[in-house]
Formats: structure tokens, C-alpha cells, sequence
């Protein structure tokens, strides 16, 4: 099966369990903004990016070119693979309408000095402005996919951020959950203030200790993917609305793979996710048009 993404990690991890496939084309580090409204200037070294993949992500985004590099393709893919987590780092909006995606490697790159040089500003993911410009591009993407004859090969994959790590219990919202998770860290605090205490704090800095307590790295990922999930909500919606196809998974049954090979990340799941999203995505495939 010859694939092409116009995604994230979500998508080419997911590709990577799929029997006898290939990727041919892989957008990355890509907001549909950039689609209709592309940077384009060459004001930007990427000479200080490591690899040959981030330099080709980058310059892609600035040529706005991801889904017309799928639609040349279009007679050799079986498959398009759509996600939106890299959505999540926003875009920059320059004065002239274009943008960059805020992605890592435009970061490294000096987008924050060129925009500060340029009058340009953050569109933070979730906002009315960002959703507003999001809709226009995903929109453009489905009509050049439609127009490539592609549109009946597409299947957005839905799948929510994962607020626990493998092996530990999906954290739970309600009141008395949260109260729970209060009560655990100021016993926390608690340990923190007598032994700082014990060792010759003031008591002063002793109390802060007590009611200064960081979260946990797991307390991290549940609050990360509980926000992002409630934000990516309406995106999602849109995005049903136009693909085809859809694999769904909730939260609650994805988990975060602690040895992934990229990190632990809310994204970054577990072999047995992977191995059922497959499996539902092949189901799909032999489906109809929705």
C-alpha cells in the first residue's frame, strides 16, 4: 500500500504497522493555512536544521506546496492519511496575510526574531482568529485532494491525545477525582516542607515548599490532553465533515508508550493502539463513501 500524509507522527507511526505499505509522501510540520496564504520569502537559514527532512518540512511550509507534493502523486497512492496534531503550535500571521507554521524547526530557524522584525504575530491553535484561517485552508486541502481524484482514497484519523501512561488508569474529570488529585499533592507539599524543615529551611521557605508543588509528569500529560482535546474538538468536526472516511479513538482507551522512540508524548502510543487503529483503518478502506 503506497501512502501519502498530510500529518504527524500520528499518521507515520501508524504507517509503520500497516502490512506491505510505503510512504510515499509525507507532509510534516505543515498547517493548512499555509496552503492558501504562504510565506514564501527565503529569508530563512535552514542551514541551522540537522537534517535533510526538517529543511525539506520547512521549506515546504514557506512554498505552501504540501497538497499539491500529494496530488502529483495522486496515481501512485492507495491511501491519503490526514491528522491535526501538528495544528497545535499555532502559525505566525505576517502583516501581509501570509504565514509559517509555529513548528519547532521554523522556531530554530528565527521565526520569533523575523516576526518581531516583520510586525507579524502568533495565532495561538484553538483561538476564533486561528480556527477562522484553519477552516479556509482545510477546506482549500479537501478541494485539491477532490480535484487529484484523491478524496475517496482519504481517511482523517481522529484519534485524541492519550492522558495516561501505559499501564496507569485514564484520569477522570469529575470533582471528586480532581479533589483526590488536590489532596495528593499537597501531601507532597507536605513531605517537601519537613524535609526542608529537617534540613535547615526557614520556615518560610518551608511553607512555600508546601504550597508550591509541581505537577507530576503524569499530572502534566492528563492536563496537556485534556486541554487539547477540548480545543481540537471543532476541528475535528469540520474535518468529519469533509473526509470520506474516519478512524475514532477517544482518550480514555489510548495510552501514552513510555519507551516510544520519539518520548513520552500524549501523541506518541502504545504498540496495541497502533496495531487497532490499523486494523480499523483497513476496515474503513473497504467501506463506501460516507
Amino acid at each position: 500500500m503506497r501512502i501519502a500524509i498530510f500529518g504527524s507522527c500520528v499518521s507515520r507511526d501508524t504507517c509503520e504497522f500497516i502490512p506491505d505499505s510505503s510512504v510515499v509522501v509525507y507532509v510534516a510540520r505543515q498547517s493548512v493555512t499555509a496552503l492558501d496564504h504562504p510565506h514564501r520569502q527565503s529569508d530563512f537559514d535552514l542551514s541551522v536544521l540537522s537534517s535533510e527532512f526538517q529543511k525539506r518540512m520547512v521549506a515546504s511550509d514557506l512554498a505552501g506546496s504540501g497538497a499539491q507534493r500529494i496530488a502529483d502523486r495522486a496515481e501512485e497512492l492507495d491511501l491519503v492519511l490526514i491528522d491535526l496534531v501538528d495544528e497545535r503550535r499555532g502559525y505566525w500571521l505576517f502583516p501581509d496575510g501570509t504565514t509559517v507554521t509555529n513548528s519547532m524547526e521554523a522556531e530554530a530557524c528565527g521565526i520569533r526574531n523575523l516576526a518581531s522584525r516583520s510586525g507579524a504575530h502568533l495565532v495561538e491553535f484553538g483561538t476564533d482568529e486561528h480556527y477562522s484561517h484553519w477552516i479556509r485552508g482545510v477546506n482549500s486541502l479537501f478541494a485539491r485532494l477532490e480535484a487529484a481524484g484523491l478524496r475517496d482514497r482519504t481517511v482523517f484519523l481522529d484519534i485524541e491525545w492519550a492522558g495516561a501512561l501505559e499501564g496507569a488508569k485514564h484520569p477522570h474529570p469529575d470533582i471528586l477525582s480532581r479533589w483526590g488529585r488536590h489532596l495528593r499533592r499537597v501531601k507532597r507539599g507536605a513531605r517537601d516542607a519537613t524535609r526542608s524543615l529537617t534540613n535547615g529551611a526557614s520556615p518560610r521557605a518551608s511553607w512555600a515548599r508546601l504550597w508550591n508543588v509541581k505537577a507530576t509528569e503524569a499530572e502534566q500529560f492528563a492536563d496537556r490532553a485534556e486541554e487539547a482535546n477540548k480545543l481540537y474538538a471543532r476541528y475535528r468536526s469540520v474535518v468529519h465533515s469533509l473526509a470520506p472516511r474516519a478512524v475514532c479513538r477517544p482518550s480514555h482507551e489510548l495510552r501514552i508508550a513510555k519507551e516510544h522512540r520519539w518520548g513520552p508524548e500524549p501523541f506518541h502510543f502504545r504498540d496495541q493502539d497502533y496495531d487497532s487503529i490499523v486494523d480499523d483503518l483497513i476496515v474503513q478502506m473497504g467501506k463506501p463513501e460516507r
